[in-house]
């Protein structure tokens, strides 16, 4: 007959406090679910023979939240106006930025990792798009998330477009007019493409404005948006293997036929001597 010891003073102590915090948990995946699911996102079967190299897409995401929570720091600092300070004779948004760089605490380093930082992204957007490509990983079934990436890709260069203006000194000014007009370039929509950037017929303060809320507002709203989906994807869908791995890329395992769930299986054909049958 086995004896049960009560739990000493410094057990129910502990228990009560790994009650205490797990309770917020428990109370939101009672209700929402959300933990299982955050927690099937970290734990998840993956093949044994990914590499390194499938990381690059975490690495990628990781970038674009450093970019998203930079970007929200100096937005509460930068003061998009084209207009000019009477008592400098300098571009209001330009004094902006000399104001977080030299006299905000920790702003040059917060505008260094942004201004880097958008590099890094599309750099490694790129890694992470040819490793799907060599890797065979765009084929069947996830074709509609190669797409995605490819649309991730189109807005991170927008985003890096768009915010190239916002110092508002004359390198960006005059490289935002080459790039507006090689857009202004492509067939039948160039046109109402360049005067939709610009704002008008010429660079000012409406195309300042204009840029700095696509760059603020629009394409990281339509970047999360797609990441959340193309997460949603990987997920469902599962890894790749590389192309060293026994099961080739973009292969699924095939479902047993509804007969062989059922218990009806086909007759085997008899083989002949040879190994024909």
């Amino acid at each position: 007959m086995a004896i049960t010891r009560k739990p000493t003073k410094a057990q129910l102590r502990r228990q009560k406090m790994e009650e205490l915090v797990m309770y917020p948990l428990d109370w939101l995946e009672e209700r929402s679910g959300l933990v299982g699911g955050v927690r099937y996102f970290l734990f998840r079967n993956v093949p044994a023979d990914i590499n390194w190299m499938q990381t690059l897409g975490s690495a990628a995401l990781t970038a674009f939240l450093v970019q998203a929570i930079t970007g929200v720091i100096l937005a509460m600092y930068y003061d998009p106006s084209a207009a000019t300070d009477p008592a400098t004779g300098k571009p209001v948004a330009w004094e902006s930025i000399v104001n977080i760089t030299d006299h905000l605490f920790m702003g040059w380093l917060v505008r260094g990792m942004h201004k880097w930082g958008a590099s890094v992204f599309i750099i490694l957007m790129f890694l992470h798009m040819g490793r799907v490509f060599l890797f065979g990983a765009y084929k069947y079934p996830r074709e509609l998330n190669w797409i995605i990436g490819v649309l991730i890709l189109v807005m991170g260069m927008m985003e890096g477009f768009t915010g190239y203006l916002l110092p508002w000194d004359q390198t960006a000014y005059w490289a935002s007019v080459v790039g507006i007009n090689l857009n202004g370039t492509a067939p039948f929509l160039g046109p109402w493409l360049a005067q939709f950037l610009r704002g008008g017929q010429e660079i000012g303060g409406e195309t300042l404005t204009r840029f700095y809320s696509l760059h603020m507002l629009v394409i990281p709203g339509a970047i999360i948006a797609l990441i959340t989906l193309h997460l949603y994807l990987v997920i469902r869908l599962g890894v790749t293997s590389p192309p060293w791995s026994k099961d080739a890329a973009g292969r699924e395992p095939v479902d047993e036929p509804s007969s062989a769930r059922s218990g009806l299986t086909r007759p085997v054909p008899h083989a002949e001597p040879g190994g024909r049958q």
